[in-house]
C-alpha cells in the first residue's frame, strides 16, 4: 500500500508547469478569456486518447479551423468550414453535431460551466452520478446519438462509463492550482472525481488504492474515497501523484531490463 507521505511527494513533484508540454491541458492554457479556455479545453478533452503527439496535433488543426477563437468558433459554426476534419473514432459529421449542440448551448443556455453546475446541483453529489445530466443533454439533442464517434467522444454517463475525459475536464475548470484553471466555483474540489483511465486503474491496484476489477464509474468513486482519505479536501491532486508513480515504475522497469 502507497503512503501518504509518498503520494504527497509525487503530486509535489509532478504538479509544475513542465506538465503542460505535452498534456492537453496545453490547449486550453493558451487562452486568457474564460469561455474560450473552457470551450478549448472540452474540445480538448474530446480527443485526449490515443498517442499524446497525434492527438495534440490534431487539437491543433482544430483550433486552425477555428482560427484561435473557439467561442467565436462556436457561436458561428457552420459544418461547412471542419471540412474532413476527423480523429480516430471521430467522423467529421461526430464533431459536427458536438459543435452544433455547444452552439445552442451558449447562444441560449450560457455554456458549459452551467450545464455542470446543473449536473452538479440536480445530481446532489456525490450520492449520484452529476454527469448524467450532461451526457443526457448531448444525447437528447443529436442528430444521431448512436455514431460510434459520437458515442465514444460522448460516453454515455448512464451506463456506468468512468467518464475519464470529462471527469479530467471537471479538474481542469474547478480546481485552482499550478496546472489547473480553478473558473468555476459551482462545486469543492473536495467533490471532484479522479480521471481514470486503464493506466492510473492499474497503478491504483498496483498501489493498493483500487479493488475493484472494472474500470467504470464505480471504480472512480472507490478510487477517489481512498484518496480522500489522504486529502479531503482535495483528493484529486493525487492524479499527478498516480501520474508521477507510473512513471517511476517504469523507470525502474528499464533499468532492470539494462542490467540484466
Amino acid at each position: 500500500m502507497i503512503t501518504k507521505s509518498e503520494l504527497d511527494k509525487l503530486a509535489q513533484t509532478y504538479e509544475t508547469k513542465e506538465f503542460f508540454y505535452d498534456d492537453p491541458i496545453g490547449i486550453p492554457n493558451r487562452f486568457a478569456d474564460k469561455k474560450d479556455k473552457e470551450i478549448a479545453g472540452f474540445l480538448a478533452s474530446l480527443v485526449a486518447y490515443g498517442r499524446r503527439e497525434i492527438f495534440i496535433k490534431k487539437l491543433n488543426q482544430l483550433l486552425d479551423i477555428a482560427q484561435n477563437e473557439p467561442l467565436n468558433f462556436i457561436l458561428n459554426f457552420d459544418e461547412k468550414i471542419l471540412g474532413d476534419f476527423n480523429y480516430r473514432f471521430g467522423k467529421p459529421q461526430d464533431f459536427a453535431q458536438i459543435f452544433e449542440i455547444l452552439k445552442k448551448l451558449y447562444r441560449d443556455e450560457g455554456g458549459l460551466e452551467e450545464l455542470f453546475k446543473y449536473g452538479y446541483e440536480t445530481a446532489k453529489m456525490p450520492e449520484k452520478n452529476m454527469f448524467i445530466p450532461i451526457t443526457d443533454y448531448f444525447y437528447s439533442r443529436a442528430k444521431d446519438n448512436n455514431a460510434p464517434g459520437f458515442k465514444f467522444m460522448i460516453p454515455d454517463a448512464r451506463k456506468g462509463s468512468a467518464m475519464k475525459r470529462m471527469c479530467m475536464y471537471l479538474r481542469w475548470m474547478v480546481r485552482k492550482g499550478i496546472v489547473d484553471f480553478g473558473i468555476w466555483d459551482f462545486m469543492p474540489t473536495s467533490e471532484l472525481f479522479i480521471p481514470l483511465d486503464t493506466h492510473v486503474a492499474r497503478i491504483s491496484r498496483e498501489a493498493g488504492l483500487l479493488t475493484r476489477n472494472a474500470n467504470d464509474f464505480k471504480a472512480v468513486i472507490e478510487l477517489t474515497e481512498n484518496l480522500k482519505k489522504f486529502d479531503p479536501v482535495d483528493p484529486v491532486r493525487y492524479d499527478f501523484a498516480l501520474f508521477g508513480y507510473g512513471v517511476n515504475e517504469e523507470d525502474k522497469k528499464l533499468k532492470g531490463r539494462q542490467t540484466v
